[in-house]
C-alpha cells in the first residue's frame, strides 16, 4: 500500500479493490482473491475520492490539489483522460447507467457534472459550503451531497441539475451512502 490511503472502491464483480494513496499520488490495485497489491497506478496530486463505472471498465479518480479527475482504463491501467473540474475535488460518484459522474468541488462549493462519453464537465451546481461526500440513488434520479461546513446535505435532481432540497444534519458531514 502507498502513503496515506484515503479512498477505496471495489469493482462490481468484486475481483479488485482500488485504494487512493494521497501522499504517494497513486492508486494501489488489490486482487481481492489473494489480498495482494498487483499494480500501482500513478495519478495526479493528492488523490482522494474514487469511483468505478458500473461495467467495471473505467476508474475515476478525484485529485484534490490537481483540481482534476483522471479516467483510468481498468484493463491496462492507462490514463484515458484528465478532466479539469472545480477547486479541490474530493467525492465522486458514477450514475447507475454509467453516463454521468458527479464530483464535489470542496474549494468552490459546487458539484461538477461530468459527461462520461465525452469526459467533459457539462454542468456546475452550487451546493452548500465545503461539499465532500456524494452518492447517487439507484434509479439515478437524485444526487446527495454532504456539505461539511454547512452541516447539511444538498439533494440534486439529475434531470435539471438543480438543488431541490437542503436537509439539515449533524455537525461536519463528510460521507454518505444510499441503501437500495
Amino acid at each position: 500500500m502507498g502513503e496515506h490511503p484515503v479512498g477505496v472502491v471495489v469493482t462490481p464483480d468484486g475481483k479488485r479493490a482500488y485504494v487512493t494513496n494521497y501522499d504517494a499520488n497513486s492508486i494501489s490495485v488489490i486482487d481481492t482473491a489473494s489480498n495482494k497489491v498487483t499494480a500501482t497506478i500513478p495519478v495526479g496530486k493528492g488523490p482522494g475520492g474514487l469511483a468505478v463505472a458500473p461495467d467495471g471498465g473505467r476508474l475515476y479518480v478525484a485529485n484534490g490539489p490537481s483540481n482534476d479527475v483522471w479516467v483510468i482504463d481498468t484493463g491496462d491501467h492507462s490514463v484515458v483522460a484528465k478532466v479539469d473540474v472545480g477547486k479541490s475535488p474530493h467525492g465522486i460518484a458514477v450514475a447507475p447507467d454509467g453516463k454521468r459522474a458527479y464530483v464535489t468541488d470542496f474549494g468552490v462549493n459546487q458539484l461538477s457534472v461530468l459527461d462520461l462519453a465525452s469526459n467533459e464537465v457539462v454542468a456546475k451546481v452550487d451546493v452548500g459550503k465545503s461539499p465532500y461526500g456524494v452518492a447517487v440513488t439507484p434509479d439515478g434520479k437524485r444526487v446527495y451531497v454532504t456539505n461539511a461546513a454547512s452541516n447539511n446535505v444538498s439533494v440534486i435532481d439529475t434531470e435539471s441539475n438543480k438543488v431541490t432540497a437542503t436537509v439539515p444534519v449533524g455537525t461536519n458531514p463528510v460521507a454518505i451512502a444510499i441503501k437500495p
